[in-house]
């Protein structure tokens, strides 16, 4: 079943700078919602499906969805949880670390983190000794946040509700947007919304995958609804032309298949040093690959579709040889890969997923059961192949014992392979 059009609108402009010279990148088909996991009893109901597809802003370099699906239906009830990766945890805790010396927060400083999940980055927080407050819009996740001993306020980040949290609370000395940013659609709101609620004296800390590394890493399955920017530095330049924030240091790290940190400050701030090293630097590696060049998009597109090409005739392969393949991570890039190849429940078995929240339900589109990880060793699969490939290292070395065993695993990007 197909979207209406009250669910799903066209872009007609970049929500960055406004441009209309928009590129189509490459359509990855009609799909559900990537974290809409479904229960037995609804598997005979029709799936609503939108389409997922990007374009490029040939002005200011933004990657951005084609298609807005509205967020009440993706983030009502949010199924990815942060604390169920190691890798995870420890990038918080260092993060925390870092904002702390940086601002040199103490007992009376207030840390406000935008996109906050269950709160396991603000946990960090309040183990420095720190004042915490959470904001976000998943109903599910804001109860258990608030169970967790998190303060969180339910709703999305803009101008009118950081007014509302100054009122209530007071203003920030360091703001967090971890892996959420994207997910915004008015984004000159947030600059607007975090400047309102920040100290004359604060930092506001935006991290996101980046945009260079999904290109050259053929890291497509990171395209999904709920992803509306897909940011090389260029376009945040841009984004902060007109602000009364400015970009002031960044720092490159390789969660998520490579990512960005990228630190703002009140421009009436001097305690904060401009790294223009540094910024200069990733501008210059960003027009050298040929970020802001057309031709790159569409070799990326010929990519994509050469590696779906190669991965079903290898998977296909080996399940004429009856070999059972099984998969590792139901998480929402996992989804978009399945619907995108067309692989279903008579390739994969099963999926595993150390998510509590998931297990039960089944992958949506493909209809593919979840168990938990004690699955595998119940089953014994000839081969699982690693759908969460961002936390690759960590899930091989748990589970050494599965090859010890003779089990095989495999990992699709940037190139099919066994290990």
């Amino acid at each position: 079943m197909n979207s209406s059009k009250k669910e799903v609108r066209k872009i007609k402009s970049c929500r960055i700078c406004g441009s209309k010279e928009l590129i189509d990148v490459i359509n990855l088909g009609n799909q559900p919602t990537p974290n809409g996991f479904l229960k037995k009893k609804d598997l005979s109901k029709k799936e609503k499906k939108y389409p997922l597809a990007v374009s490029f802003c040939t002005n200011c370099s933004l990657m951005q969805l084609k298609y807005l699906v509205d967020p009440k239906i993706m983030f009502k009830n949010y199924l990815y949880i942060p604390s169920s990766s190691k890798t995870r945890l420890e990038h918080f805790r260092n993060l925390a670390e870092t904002v702390r010396k940086l601002v040199k927060l103490d007992q009376n400083s207030l840390v406000i983190d935008i996109g906050s999940n269950d709160g396991s980055l603000l946990l960090c927080f309040k183990n420095l000794g720190t004042k915490i407050l959470g904001i976000d819009p998943a109903e599910n996740l804001v109860k258990v946040a608030n169970l967790n001993g998190v303060e969180t306020v339910k709703g999305y980040f803009n101008l009118n509700l950081s007014k509302k949290v100054r009122q209530k609370y007071k203003r920030a000395k360091a703001i967090l947007a971890t892996n959420v940013i994207a997910h915004i659609q008015n984004l000159h709101e947030v600059i607007l919304g975090a400047e309102a609620l920040m100290e004359d004296d604060a930092i506001f800390v935006m991290q996101f995958p980046y945009l260079l590394d999904l290109i050259e890493k053929n890291l497509f399955d990171t395209i999904y609804h709920e992803h509306l920017s897909y940011f090389s530095l260029k376009s945040l330049m841009y984004l902060a032309k007109d602000s009364k924030l400015e970009i002031f240091n960044i720092e490159k790290n390789d969660l998520d298949g490579g990512s960005i940190r990228v630190y703002w400050k009140k421009k009436i701030n001097k305690k904060q040093k401009l790294n223009e090293k540094t910024i200069k630097s990733i501008l210059d590696t960003e027009e050298k690959y040929g970020l802001y060049n057309k031709k790159t998009y569409s070799n990326f597109a010929k990519r994509v579709e050469k590696l779906k090409t190669d991965t079903l005739v290898r998977l296909k392969g080996l399940k004429r040889k009856k070999k059972n393949i099984v998969g590792y991570g139901a998480a929402a890039k996992a989804n978009v890969l399945i619907n995108y190849f067309g692989i279903n429940n008579r390739t994969i078995d099963y999926m595993v997923d150390s998510t509590p929240y998931k297990q039960g339900l089944f992958t949506p589109g493909s209809h593919i059961p979840i168990y938990s990880e004690d699955r595998i060793y119940e089953t014994k699969p000839d081969y699982v192949l690693i759908f969460a490939w961002n936390f690759s290292k960590e899930i091989i070395e748990k589970n050494k014992r599965y090859q010890k065993e003779g089990g095989k695993f495999i990992l699709v990007e940037p190139n099919f392979q066994l290990i």
